[in-house]
């Protein structure tokens, strides 16, 4: 074992004996993307970390990101809710949250829920929609596991968003009365937007949203065993499908918005998931 890989599993096993010392046992957590912070509150029994008192967990510096670990409750399950993602444009990373996911394998947590913000490549889904992720596609061609040795990195990603996981997150939504689309996300890097070539290309390719984040983590959660369910919040549609500007700001702005719907529907998903 080298030293890179030995100060890895170092910092995990801190980071998880932290958790643990907590006292709670989580088996969902959730990964909250853009627009959907506001689940945190909706957690009841919570005990909070930083990611910066979490030697696995990384330092985040995009607004709209908390950088805060919240243990608690969602119905009947203990839950772990992490408050922001580092993405891999940041710093050209894909292992940006390598050590929090591999963390959260190593305390038991057997389900990864995901949301993010992301644009619309289908007229039928506007601004205020809500995706379940199908599949993906990695356009950046970027993996998290580059570095790895063994046979674990060569994951197996048929089906990487869990089939039955779906299933319940559907009939959650139509207990609620909520259209809950489906469809294929596109992983490009960024921070930059994409051009309207760059929207037509994707549409092309059978993507129906485009995002900066969601599937590296996706890989790393394969890797370490979780099963994963992931939601976009639409924010805008893409770069010449509209005439609205794009920029971060307006993300934001429409995530905050759409919120408030998006939120609910969340809560009622995890706390309907069969574990």
């Amino acid at each position: 074992m080298n030293e890179r890989t030995q100060a890895f599993d170092d910092a995990v096993a801190q980071s998880a004996a932290r958790i643990r010392a907590s006292g709670r046992q989580p088996r969902i957590a959730v990964l909250l993307g853009s627009g959907w912070h506001e689940f945190s509150a909706a957690v009841r029994d919570t005990v909070s970390m930083r990611y910066a008192d979490l030697p696995a967990f990384p330092v985040l510096g995009i607004a709209g990101h908390a950088g805060t670990l919240v243990l608690g409750r969602c119905g009947a399950h203990e839950v772990a809710v992490l408050a922001g993602r580092k993405h891999a444009y940041e710093t050209g990373d894909a292992q940006a949250m390598k050590g929090a996911i591999a963390t959260l394998a190593a305390c038991g947590v057997q389900v990864l829920v995901q949301t993010n913000a992301g644009g619309s490549l289908e007229p039928s889904m506007r601004s205020g929609a809500l995706m379940l992720l199908t599949d993906h596609l990695n356009i950046t061609q970027r993996s998290p596991l580059q570095g790895d040795t063994g046979s674990e990195r060569f994951v197996d990603l048929r089906d990487a968003y869990d089939p039955s996981l779906r299933r319940q997150a559907h009939a959650a939504a139509q207990r609620r009365g909520v259209t809950l689309h489906e469809g294929v996300y596109a992983w490009v890097l960024g921070p930059q937007f994409e051009t309207p070539a760059e929207i037509r290309m994707l549409q092309r390719l059978g993507a129906q949203a485009v995002g900066m984040s969601t599937v590296p983590e996706t890989i790393l959660a394969r890797r370490f065993g979780l099963r994963v369910l992931a939601l976009s919040l639409i924010t805008n549609m893409g770069c010449g499908l509209h005439d609205e500007a794009l920029s971060h700001a307006h993300t934001l702005a429409s995530a905050q918005a759409a919120g408030a719907r998006a939120v609910p529907l969340l809560h009622a998903i995890v706390e309907a998931l069969e574990v």
